[in-house]
């Protein structure tokens, strides 16, 4: 059986599996499903029984909001009762995304709908959820990275609605809607549990910079909180956040999410040079709890390539370093758990999950190598963190 995280966590374990579930338009205007083109959908049962081969207890799953509401206020729950249903057959507990990345054809986080809309679904799916599993715990993110989509959909032309220099109007139209969203779902269920999801980040100046370029770094780096902060009602209160909404605080964190913002260029995470101004995740994860206040989660990590194993070695021990320091950490995401394609290109895999895909294969989605060094890291991380955890219980206990 998976262990847990602590006695009041609400995960089934600490170490949890992320399934690509994007459904979003892509740079050139395609809509992508990588619930399928991973492979996940078709071989569903088989991947809940490889995780839980390897003690992963909770998964992060998506619901694909374009394909559930194919009509306005319509909706179609045929897939997400196949992942329900799975979840039940294999024990695993799972962490619902309403949002992402993905939005029906005719809305965008622009359109003076999209709050009422999103809304309606969170309502919906509360609903239908319930009628089948009332007494459970249920951890809904209703909007994955915010901040992220903002910038790809609003400054880059990346995503819907294709825009540059809209950035703030599209951040303002998800977190509008991710509000709105908040409030309905618990009105449907006050017992429902909101999970953040958003970009965990370090921005910093050049070496030997001027007041001014330290000032618009520092303020770069203050921006990563926006949307939580929004959600809190501490920014644009106008759009109806609480502290009350603040719940589970989940960060998402790569190896490219420290950089130099004048000129641009990422610090190296391994930190070769020693540079001074790269921050362990230990520091920014208890940034984050000491800013909110809110137990914290890393719901998004993983490296592409050979450097997949000491990367979970290196989260592993910034999570011991983590707890140590008394910020209660509930968990750790591997994400993606399996293989998965670039969005816009759909050929180049990145070969960041634990098990990756064959791209020779006429079908590369339904193809699962075992990564050998990632599940060996991933097992000694296991059972580092398992033993710091049974220490803080044993002196929470004494």
């Amino acid at each position: 059986m998976p262990f847990p995280a602590t006695t009041d966590s609400p995960f089934a374990s600490f170490w949890m599996a992320g399934f690509e579930c994007t459904d979003q338009l892509n740079a050139f205007g395609n809509r992508v499903d990588f619930l399928n083109l991973t492979g996940h959908l078709p071989l569903l049962d088989a991947d809940y029984e490889l995780i839980r081969q390897h003690q992963l207890g909770t998964v992060r799953e998506g619901i694909r909001w374009s394909q559930v509401e194919r009509r306005p206020y319509e909706y179609d729950w045929t897939t997400v009762q196949v992942l329900l249903d799975a979840g039940r057959r294999h024990g695993i507990q799972q962490v619902w995304d309403l949002c992402h990345f993905g939005y029906p054809d005719d809305l965008t986080p622009l359109h003076p709908l999209f709050a009422r809309r999103f809304a309606a679904l969170c309502r919906a799916f509360v609903a239908f959820y319930r009628q089948q599993r009332p007494d459970e715990v249920l951890i809904i993110t209703p909007i994955n990275e915010v901040s992220f989509m903002s910038w790809l959909g609003g400054d880059v032309r990346g995503t819907a609605p294709y825009c540059v220099g809209q950035g703030w109007e599209v951040k303002r139209g998800l977190m509008r809607a991710y509000i709105e969203g908040v409030a309905a779902l618990r009105e449907a269920d006050p017992r429902v549990r909101i999970l953040t999801t958003e970009p965990l980040l370090n921005i910093v100046a050049q070496p030997g910079a001027g007041p001014a370029e330290v000032r618009r770094a520092r303020e770069a780096h203050r921006n990563q909180f926006q949307s939580v902060d929004m959600l809190a009602g501490r920014l644009c209160p106008e759009l109806g956040g609480r502290p009350e909404y603040l719940d589970l605080l989940g960060f998402n964190f790569y190896y490219d999410n420290q950089w130099q913002l004048e000129p641009y260029h990422t610090l190296p995470w391994a930190n070769e040079h020693h540079d001074p101004r790269f921050r362990p995740l230990s520091s920014l994860l208890a940034e984050a709890y000491h800013r909110y206040n809110c137990p914290v989660v890393l719901t998004e990590t993983s490296h592409p390539g050979h450097d997949r194993a000491p990367w979970l070695r290196m989260v592993a021990d910034e999570a011991v370093k983590t707890l140590r320091a008394g910020v209660p950490l509930l968990g750790v995401c591997l994400y993606p758990i399996i293989d998965r394609p670039d969005w816009d290109h759909l050929t180049p895999w990145h070969h960041a999950g634990l098990w990756d895909a064959d791209p020779t294969a006429a079908t590369p989605g339904l193809t699962r190598h075992l990564h050998q060094p990632s599940a060996a890291a991933l097992a000694a991380a296991q059972a580092r963190v398992a033993r710091q955890l049974a220490l803080l219980e044993s002196l929470a206990i004494g």
